[in-house]
């Protein structure tokens, strides 16, 4: 069963997500990082190639060529496709994402507006109430 890993308080949920995928990266993880909003990845993705002065997290997006997709460990995706092999889904959608379920592990980040807990609140019901076991770390 997929696990769903919450992580609340993000001061800035896209340096939170860079660690993250940094941390999947490191265990051989293969992750893909949605959004439906496209100025939200052209930001992650610029920030994939800063965030860290000693380290690169090699990315790209599902629309480049389908021979770098496949050896890439993270893909920035504004939609999920069916049959996706990734381990890790996380999510940077207000929404719970579309076909969720055929990842190993799913991340959700919650940022500290009252709007972004208040997505981030419904999102952690869907899961609960669809009978995920979910894992909560605050990052207060």
């Amino acid at each position: 069963m997929t696990q769903i890993y919450f992580y609340s308080g993000s001061n800035d949920k896209l340096q939170t997500a860079c660690r993250l995928c940094s941390k999947a990266v490191k265990q051989n993880m293969k992750v893909m990082v949605y959004t439906p909003d496209a100025a939200v990845l052209e930001r992650f993705d610029e920030l994939l190639w800063t965030f860290s002065p000693t380290s690169f997290i090699p990315h790209c997006t599902i629309q480049d060529d389908p021979q770098l997709v496949n050896v890439t460990p993270v893909i920035l995706s504004d939609q999920i496709p069916p049959d996706s092999h990734y381990d890790v889904l996380l999510n940077l959608h207000q929404q719970y994402p579309p076909v969720f379920n055929q990842f190993n592990r799913i991340i959700e980040i919650a940022g500290i507006s009252h709007e972004d807990k208040l997505a981030a609140r419904e999102r952690y019901r869907f899961y609960k109430d669809a009978g995920y076991e979910i894992q909560h770390f605050n990052l207060d």
